[in-house]
Parts: structure tokens; sequence; C-alpha cells
């Protein structure tokens, strides 16, 4: 467990578990086998990403972007790139896990913010919800981390994400 933990809990309390977020994952969290070793160690042990459906979301691209001490070199976020597309998976989560799924990505700690994206799915497009990185933190100094990549990939291949887009993981930036 760490800080954070009795901040998401406070932040579960007071969340309508009535309402849920369509939130689109991209990164690490689509590596299973690594979530389930972030959630044992955060005390998470009672929340369960849902399944998700495979989604695209459009006119965005990665982008390296954050340099992180614990990949070891920069990570990968989201930006405005008409025409472009990256794929993941649309998961909706209830409004009382958002906190914890906010805890995962970095927005507890201010490494990301969240943004809308338009997200092709099952045939429809609709507005989800995807972490990006927040831009007083952004930058392109340093090697793209690969180990990151190495994950990003695991979890593309867990989520079964296309072939050609999982070879476009593979070369990093």
């Amino acid at each position: 467990m760490d800080s954070h933990y009795d901040m998401v809990m406070k932040a579960r309390e007071g969340a309508d578990p009535k309402v849920t977020r369509l939130y689109f994952a991209y990164s690490t969290i689509l590596d299973r086998a690594a979530f389930e070793e972030w959630r044992q160690q955060h005390s998470y042990g009672f929340f369960d990403l849902p399944e998700g459906k495979l989604a695209e979301a459009v006119d965005v691209d990665l982008v390296y972007d954050f340099p992180s001490r614990w990949w070891g070199g920069r990570v990968a976020g989201l930006a405005d790139a008409p025409g472009g597309r990256i794929f993941g998976r649309l998961f909706e989560i209830r409004g009382q896990d958002w906190p914890i799924v906010q805890h995962k990505e970095g927005f507890v700690t201010g490494m990301c913010v969240e943004r809308a994206v338009k997200v092709r799915v099952d045939g429809q497009e609709v507005e989800a919800t995807a972490f990006v990185t927040n831009p007083r933190r952004a930058s392109q100094d340093g090697p793209v981390s690969p180990r990151f990549v190495e994950a990003l990939v695991r979890g593309a291949q867990a989520a079964g994400l296309p072939a050609d887009y999982v070879e476009r993981l593979k070369r990093g930036a």
C-alpha cells in the first residue's frame, strides 16, 4: 500500500455507484500480469478490471513524451494527430472504481491528465476518457524506455490488438 491509498478510498466513498465512465486503455494497464501485480501491491485486490472491448481511438497517435525514472526512459502518451489511430480496449468503469483507474494511470500523482478521445467500437463512435501525459511534465529528453515498450507489446498482445499494430509498437518511437 502507498500513501495514495487513503486518498483513493476516500474518493471511492464519495463516488456515485450508479454512474459509469468509458475508459480507453492503450498502455501498460493492458498487461494483465503487470496490472495484477500492481493491484496486489496497492491493496486493490477487490477491484477487477472488466474484460473490455477492442477499440480504436481516432485522430490521435502515441508520443513518447514522459521521462520516467521507474521505467528508465520515456513512456507513451497520446497527442492529437488528424487521421492517426491507435488501438486499445474500451472499458466501462463504475464510478466508485474510477479513482483506482486514476491511481494506476498516474493521475493521482500529477503525471497524467484525463482527456476525451473519439473511439470506434462495435461499428460505433463514442467518446471515452484516456490518460495522457500532463503537459507540464512532457519532455522529449532521453531515450524511449525499452522495458516500457516490452510491457506495451505484452499488453497489446494480451488484449488481442491487431498484429500489425503490435508490430508497430515493437519498433518503439
